[in-house]
């Protein structure tokens, strides 16, 4: 059973670039390193040709987890988001209750997430916590180090 995945348009672009970029530069290089092992003769010694075949399966792999994730994509309609509680695509600033402190998240999906650029997914401990809440609630959370507090003080788009 395949699920369905949500993606922003700027995900979903990246994903069919990826893919692209595989099909039309590493597919042809992979099938290039295959022939060139072949002309050196003897293949059941040749870990060169081993080498490269198992790169092509591994990259074949790789390609159609990427087409079964395309057909199964649908894009997020931004322009219809509720912002009056933290849902997928929301910039949601939280305040950590015990220490003070204060981080902004935009709410994403997994495949989507990116701490660095303050981008998390919805299935992690922090983003399922936040889901569904409201500007002023509190949302208690498990995670590794224990059960954390945090305040959700804006909600935006």
């Amino acid at each position: 059973m395949s699920t369905i995945s949500y993606f922003t348009e700027e995900g979903l672009k990246r994903l069919k670039d990826e893919l692209h970029h595989l099909k039309t530069q590493e597919r042809p290089s992979i099938s290039r390193q295959i022939a060139e092992a072949r002309d050196k003769g003897d293949l059941s010694e040749n870990a060169e040709y081993d080498a490269a075949k198992e790169a092509q399966g591994l990259l074949e792999l790789r390609i159609s987890k990427m087409e079964e994730v395309l057909s199964n994509a649908r894009l997020i309609d931004e322009s219809q988001l509720d912002t009056s509680k933290a849902l997928i695509l929301s910039k949601v600033k939280i305040k950590n209750v015990a220490t003070g402190a204060a981080m902004t998240y935009t709410l994403v999906a997994e495949n989507e997430a990116d701490l660095k650029s303050g981008k998390i997914s919805v299935d992690s401990p922090i983003g399922k916590g936040l889901l569904g809440k409201k500007v002023g609630e509190k949302a208690e959370i498990k995670v590794p180090s224990g059960l954390m507090q945090f305040e959700i003080v804006d909600i935006s788009r």
